[in-house]
């Protein structure tokens, strides 16, 4: 056993792990469909949001699959559907280790394994129940197969590698497919067989590859669309539809559906763009829920709840004809996520992630999250691959050639992506982690050698790191004091030089100086993996950096500007359960007990056109909720037809309307509550709005600024209760 790798998984398993009992919903979408999945099997089998069975989440089921597996074991709490995720992180360490320390040595192993475990995003991540964490762990877990099946020829262990990179697909769709170019690259260089059976084996993984991936997905679709759920922010009812395009292309482009665009204000006066889900209105009820599925072309949103008269206008001109932003536009001429474009055209990101281009990685807005090392890395290959010759291709060359395939495409893929999260950059630490332990025993073993120009790799190495180190958290000395930043400055220069000075010379305390300088490398990247425990998390969009839970998009956001003609201001910023971009509401007594008393035998406690009033009932209380729009509020789940069908066989007679900005649902469905329903005085139903409330951004506020994922503007309120 290696004892220096012990710390080095406890500090992994402190990152990761250490508070997520304080996060009470976590991520609420993904933690409401996992209390709906504890219903049933049919909500299980589709990762349904709602108790109704009526709308999927908008990712694959498998990482759900798992966390509802421990829900089931450990009770639903915030914490139990994160802990797969803190399990995955440092499984994820461990694969670094053991794929690392065959080829490359022990020290690098434990070097890669220590820089995996202090890569800021991944720690970020794995402390909440994203989908990410989970999917790194499985595509490491599928790299470690090919390694494997490669060095020793059995083909069983290669079928497997690629199997697994199947499952990932289930998981998160076409971003596991972006280590492909590595897998392949890396089995045609190490797989030893001859050509024949090395082709025909590479023609049945990519089969079996296939079929994995796309096993959920058919089946899903080949199921009438009367018999299961709507697919959530899906344009056309399909889950190809979804793989492809909302989490496929659409994240290159930045061209996004009006309805799945990540659950920002879509609703401003967009509407929405779908097709119709079937031309059927009333089919058979969906296996094991008992509510019909349904679909309708959904063309307009109901801005009823954003005008003025429900406080978006105590904004000061922000709401323009409807309710929404003028021209598409927010304040300072910052463009609205309309629906049409999240990323601009070759502009910032809208969460955060910087201008497109070559060198986006090394921008403020990102370089926090993964790229602390990239100089290490950039000269560690250089030391790597500069003995290589045509004739003598070691395991080495062949490794980090398979690192560098897996970091090149994906690197290149966020230089130029128009909607992604900064958390998808975890997707950018194995090669980073894995090549910064092979590369950095290259340039050591270089320089204790004394191999010619490669000797000064090292002491530039951590000289270019340590001023990178520099340059990032020197841009928070506001927050965090200018002593972190300087101090690395320092450290690095005055290291740089001993080991410039020592490098002729023979002395017992030179290897300290070399580890000395790789751990100065570390202090920044360390600094930001504790932020989310030292300034707050995000569960809705995890991001490192000492802006935490504060950040508008992210832990590297440091506020929206915003303003009313008379000047600029900054969005205020707001945490709570699950830190900023949940609103995390908690179930109101008074909402829960009246509709508890006036229930007459109906199947679901209420109906709601916003997930987040749903969340905390089916959460805490178990109760039985229909979410009536999806993610968004306006995925076109239901007809007025169906509703009515609903309510005449007396499955619900409540229904909650308003809410979130841009998640009111879509305005016939709207209308017909309205028209047919009594609205029940909020004196009746809803707890006094005091201070407090208005703070965590309640929609029972009816004149207060509440911020949800993203932007999210706080609306009344209304229940209604509709009889026929």
């Amino acid at each position: 056993m290696d004892l220096v790798l012990l710390p080095i998984v406890l500090l992994a398993a402190f990152l990761n792990g250490y508070g997520i009992w304080n996060d009470q919903y976590a991520n609420s979408y993904y933690t409401t469909a996992v209390g709906s999945m504890l219903s049933n099997f049919h909500n299980f089998f589709y990762a349904s949001l709602d108790s109704a069975g009526s709308v999927t989440v908008d990712k694959p089921p498998v990482v759900f699959w798992i966390q509802t597996a421990f829900a089931y074991v450990f009770g639903l709490h915030g914490w139990s559907v994160i802990l797969p995720q803190v399990l995955a992180g440092i499984g994820s360490v461990l694969l670094i280790y053991f794929m690392v320390k065959p080829t490359y040595g022990l020290a690098a192993a434990r070097i890669s394994a220590l820089a995996m475990a202090t890569v800021p995003v991944v720690a970020a991540v794995s402390r909440t129940n994203n989908i990410d964490s989970m999917l790194v762990f499985t595509l490491l877990l599928g790299s470690w197969f090919l390694f494997k099946g490669s060095k020793q020829g059995s083909a069983w262990r290669i079928l497997v590698a690629f199997g697994l990179i199947g499952v990932a697909f289930n998981m998160k769709m076409l971003q596991a497919y972006m280590i492909l170019p590595a897998f392949y690259l890396f089995y045609l260089l190490a797989f030893q067989a001859k050509w024949r059976r090395k082709i025909i084996l590479m023609i049945g993984s990519t089969a079996v590859l296939a079929v994995v991936s796309l096993s959920w997905a058919v089946a899903v679709d080949s199921i009438p669309e009367d018999q299961r759920p709507y697919i959530g922010s899906s344009e056309t009812n399909s889950v190809m539809e979804l793989a492809f395009g909302y989490n496929g292309l659409a994240r290159l482009t930045g061209q996004q559906n009006t309805a799945g665009n990540a659950g920002m204000p879509n609703g401003m006066g967009q509407g929405n763009n779908r097709g119709n889900r079937g031309d059927s209105t009333s089919g058979p009820n969906q296996t094991g829920s008992g509510v019909p599925a349904a679909g309708q072309d959904v063309n307009a949103q109901d801005n009823d709840n954003m005008n003025g008269s429900n406080g978006l206008n105590t904004m000061g001109g922000m709401n323009g004809p409807n309710g929404n932003f003028p021209n598409g536009q927010m304040p300072n001429d910052m463009e609205m996520p309309n629906g049409r474009n999240f990323g601009g055209n070759g502009g910032g990101g809208m969460f955060g992630t910087g201008e497109k281009g070559p060198l986006r990685l090394f921008q403020t807005e990102l370089s926090g999250q993964a790229s602390w090392l990239m100089p290490v890395v950039l000269l560690g290959c250089i030391a790597i691959f500069a003995g290589l010759r045509r004739r003598n291709i070691t395991n080495k060359h062949k490794e980090a050639l398979f690192w560098l395939a897996w970091l090149l495409p994906v690197a290149a893929f966020f230089s130029v992506a128009g909607f992604f999260h900064q958390y998808y950059l975890i997707m950018l630490a194995p090669p980073l982690a894995a090549l910064t332990g092979a590369g950095f025993i290259a340039m050591w073993k270089s320089y204790r050698d004394r191999v010619g120009w490669q000797a000064w790799l090292l002491p530039v190495s951590v000289l270019l790191t340590t001023l990178f180190g520099w340059y990032i958290m020197q841009g928070y000395n506001d927050t965090i004091g200018a002593g972190w930043s300087i101090s690395e400055l320092i450290a690095g220069i005055l290291v740089t030089v001993i080991l410039v000075v020592m490098l002729h010379r023979t002395h017992r305390w030179k290897q300290g100086f070399i580890i000395a300088g790789f751990m100065v490398m570390l202090i920044g990247p360390i600094y930001w993996a504790f932020t989310p425990i030292t300034y707050g998390g995000n569960s809705m969009i995890p991001a490192a950096g000492p802006t935490g839970s504060n950040g508008m998009f992210g832990g590297a956001g440091k506020g929206m500007p915003m303003g009313n003609g008379a000047g600029v201001t900054e969005m205020p910023a707001t945490g709570g359960r699950g830190g900023m971009g949940n609103r995390n509401e908690e179930v109101d007594t008074a909402t829960l007990n009246y509709l508890k008393e006036h229930n007459t035998g109906e199947t679901y406690l209420f109906a709601t056109t916003d997930y987040n009033q749903a969340a905390p009932y089916i959460i805490d209380e178990k109760a039985s909720v229909i979410t009536l729009g999806g993610f968004s509020g306006s995925d076109p789940v239901y007809t007025t037809e169906e509703l009515e069908q609903l309510v005449k066989s007396g499955q619900v007679k409540y229904f909650m309307v308003g809410g979130m900005g841009g998640r009111g649902g879509n305005s016939e469905i709207n209308d017909w509550i309205k028209e047919h329903g009594t609205e029940i005085p909020t004196s009746e139903w809803k707890t006094g709005t005091d201070s407090k409330s208005m703070n965590n951004g309640d929609t029972g506020n009816e004149a207060g600024l509440g911020f949800g994922f993203g932007f999210g503007f706080s609306g009344q309120t209304t229940l209604y209760e509709v009889k026929l």
